[in-house]
């Protein structure tokens, strides 16, 4: 009976979750191949992203299962530890942008001033791959081939898919009307360019820092009543047969499906709307 109620329990708040926290597909940094367990700008595979999941999951089971005894207890713990993977992916994505986002100021400065000194845009932007700032040395690395071979247009849309952000869809669609202008014209957008993009850096920095207290705290009030709820349960007693009991269990339920909404709307009240990619996906 406790086993069947255990299961009851698993589906409800993996149900729960899924509507909660949103499943939705991730997206590929290519193009043409497209797989649930990618993010763009990440090398990870499907495959190595659900082994994750479930090897973590399972292991994280295993353990509070031998520790508190008690098959329920133990499914909330590894339903967290599932959902670590994606966040994980998707918060070193987010870093690599910020990165990106903020070496972007720079990275202009850099080509206004090779452009200045005579070099044409595609040149400059070839220097940029080699001299540039470590961040946009990677995101461009490989562009002065693709250049040769595809031409300068089809190797920054190269470029643009692959951070897929949109500060880089904006600056990137700018330098391609740059290019398509030329003459002397190309100074002053760059000049114009790296002045708002350096505002654009400055407003997203304020941003991360003023959203990340709320998130932080909202992770730790939605961890700690699982952790005491393993601890008191780690030793035989009066915790842990009443948690066996068919109430018991019912508890739990009611405490994870309340927990799982808690964070979801904490997590949705501290959250910023993404930015959509108004230039992504296009092509010339």
């Amino acid at each position: 009976m406790s086993y069947l109620a255990a299961l009851v329990t698993a589906v409800a708040v993996f149900l729960t979750g899924r509507l909660l926290i949103g499943a939705r597909r991730i997206r590929s940094a290519s193009v043409a191949a497209k797989s649930p367990g990618d993010i763009p700008g990440i090398d990870v595979s499907a495959l190595q992203f659900w082994s994750t999941v479930i090897g973590l999951a399972g292991v994280t089971f295993l353990v509070v299962l031998a520790l508190t005894e008690l098959v329920v207890v133990a499914l909330a713990p590894a339903f967290v530890v599932a959902t670590l993977p994606k966040a994980y992916f998707a918060r070193k994505r987010s870093n690599r942008i910020a990165e990106v986002q903020e070496a972007w100021p720079d990275g202009l400065r850099d080509l206004l001033s090779s452009v200045r000194s005579g070099a044409s845009l595609g040149m400059a932007i070839e220097n940029l791959a080699s001299f540039g700032p470590e961040p946009l040395r990677d995101a461009f690395a490989g562009f002065d081939v693709y250049a040769r071979s595809l031409g300068l247009v089809a190797a920054l849309e190269m470029v643009k898919e692959d951070l897929a952000d949109p500060t880089s869809d904006r600056i990137i669609e700018i330098l391609i009307l740059a290019h398509e202008r030329g003459g002397v014209v190309v100074p002053e957008i760059l000049s114009d360019l790296a002045d708002a993009t350096t505002r654009d850096a400055w407003t997203l920095e304020q941003i991360r820092t003023e959203a990340l207290e709320q998130k932080i705290n909202s992770r730790v009030v939605f961890v700690l009543p699982w952790l005491v709820l393993v601890a008191m349960t780690a030793q035989s007693g009066a915790f842990r047969e009443f948690y066996s009991t068919p109430v018991g269990i019912l508890v739990v339920a009611i405490g994870a499906v309340m927990s799982l909404f808690g964070i979801a709307i904490a997590s949705k009240l501290g959250s910023q709307p993404p930015e959509p990619r108004v230039f992504g996906g296009q092509t010339r």
